[in-house]
């Protein structure tokens, strides 16, 4: 994983379940779901068949197997991860997720 500051570091499941339970903290999530997201965020790391990955790739990685897993935690994790910095954003993060939940 490259981070931000250029520094390579190995890929973490760990930091995964431990970012993703601090959105969860709360929510009705049992451990075992939080596993197996940060498997599926690995799986999908590995099948794009690059050697270092930036650490916005993963964060993009978690934020769909989040919203599957509980809409609340996807918010809160995606207002850190991209920044929001307004009640707007939040609107329409809001309103995307609703479009995206009424067309599955």
């Amino acid at each position: 994983m490259i981070k931000r500051s250029g520094v390579t570091e190995p890929f973490s499941r760990s930091k995964v379940v431990a970012g993703v339970r601090r959105a969860c903290q709360g929510r009705p999530v049992e451990a075992d779901a939080l596993a197996v997201l940060a498997q599926l965020v690995e799986d999908t790391l590995r099948a794009s068949g690059t050697a270092e990955v930036p650490s916005d790739e993963i964060g993009r990685a978690i934020l769909g197997p989040l919203r599957e897993l509980d809409e609340v935690a996807y918010l809160r994790f995606a207002s850190v991860y991209l920044a929001f910095d307004s009640l707007d954003d939040f609107e329409t993060a809001i309103v995307d997720l609703r479009a995206q939940t009424r067309s599955l």
